[in-house]
This record gives C-alpha cells, structure tokens and sequence, in this order.
C-alpha cells in the first residue's frame, strides 16, 4: 500500500477501505479496548525504555517502538467502534477517520489533529520494524533509536489526548 496514494486519492483510500471491510479485516466492534491498547502500548515503550538504559538490541528497539505507536492506533480503531487484523488495514482506517476533520474541529482541536506528517512517520516506522525483524544485520544505531522513540511518544501522547476527548 503506498500511503501517498492514499492521501491523496480518495478514490483509492476509498477502494481500499471498502475492501477492508468487506474481508472483514476491518470490522465493527462493539467492546472498547482503549485502554487496553494504551495499557500495551505503554508496555511496548517500558520495554524500549529498558533496552534503550541498557544499550542493547537497537533492533528490537526499534520493533517495540513500532508495536507500541501500533497499539496506539488500535486504540483510535476501538474508540470509533473498530477492530483489525492487518496493520495496512489499520493504517488506511488512520488516513480515513483521524487526518481529516471538518472545519469547526479543525478550529477546536487544531493541534490535536493527526497530520500528515505523523501519518507518514507511522508506515515509515512500520517499514523500520520490518527491517530490523526480518534482516540479518544490525542496521541500528543508539541515535536512530532515540529519534525514533521522540516522535513515536508525540505521536502516542496526541493519541492519548484524542482518546481523552
């Protein structure tokens, strides 16, 4: 899935979305596990936290950083009433739900609101998870690690704060 396609072409997040849904990847349900995905995704980042203190294993760093700006988005997901199964799924609800607003939400929570730029952090990060799963060398460093780590907390704090509302 290539997110700028998605930004920026409605007809395609719409194709996309549609097809979630219909595979039930994407699903309606009525249990809200906010919190629960909060609960993880705070978790996720003890354990980076932990990793981090110890300067070891920057791959799993990066993984734990990845799952845990993920259980954050499932939290949007539940709090509109959703569930997926598939991490593109996941990200197409993001784009579709949480990065536009309409003018009179825009004008009350402007610096709430879910940009673009987060968005694209979000499945560059997915990318860095994937690499650092699936390589056999050490691709990471301390420094990316704590790059890493500084956006995916704004990230997760604007989640929180949305989940608040």
């Amino acid at each position: 899935m290539k997110i700028e396609e998605l930004m920026n072409n409605k007809s395609a997040l719409e194709k996309a979305y549609s097809r979630y849904i219909k595979k039930k990847i994407i699903q309606k349900k009525p249990s809200d596990l906010a919190k629960a995905h909060i609960s993880k995704s705070d978790n996720n980042m003890e354990f980076v936290n932990f990793l981090l203190e110890n300067e070891r294993f920057y791959d799993w760093q990066i993984v734990g950083l990845y799952y845990s700006v993920y259980h954050s988005t499932l939290a949007l997901l539940s709090k509109k009433g959703f569930s997926s199964k598939d991490h593109n799924a996941t990200l197409c609800f993001l784009i579709k739900n949480f990065s536009e607003f309409s003018k009179e939400e825009l004008e009350l929570i402007e610096d709430l609101q879910i940009k673009r730029e987060e968005i694209e952090f979000y499945s560059g990060l997915k990318e860095e998870r994937q690499k650092a799963s699936y390589s056999t060398s050490l691709l990471f460093s301390k420094d990316k690690v704590i790059e890493l780590k500084e956006k995916s907390i704004l990230l997760i704090n604007k989640v929180k704060i949305i989940l608040e509302e």
